[in-house]
């Protein structure tokens, strides 16, 4: 599913015109730092966590060696923030729930 189908979804399940679907999306999801929600969250480095469904949050990642493929030559990749997500227990369960 994309964000097309997704906001059409949302549109019929909610009974909101497309617009007003599209416009929720974007600013739970956009990744502008005017707009979007969970990304302005993360930036802040807190978490936005929605019981039952699961968490995003920024992880740090240690700088570390590697190795460039087309040189074979040894980098220093820097230390960076990332984004992840840690599905909750009843998403999880959801998923594995077979018809």
């Amino acid at each position: 599913m994309n964000k097309t189908e997704l906001t059409a979804k949302l549109a019929k399940k909610t009974d909101l015109s497309g617009r007003q679907a599209k416009a929720i999306i974007d600013l739970l999801f956009d990744t502008d730092p005017k707009k979007g929600i969970i990304a302005s969250e993360l930036t802040r480095g807190r978490k936005v966590q929605i019981t039952g469904f699961g968490t995003f949050e920024s992880r740090k990642r240690k700088k570390r060696m590697g190795r460039n493929p087309q040189t074979g030559a040894t980098i220093t990749i820097p230390a960076s923030r990332v984004p992840a997500f840690s599905a909750g227990k009843a998403l999880k369960d959801r998923v594995n729930k077979r018809k």
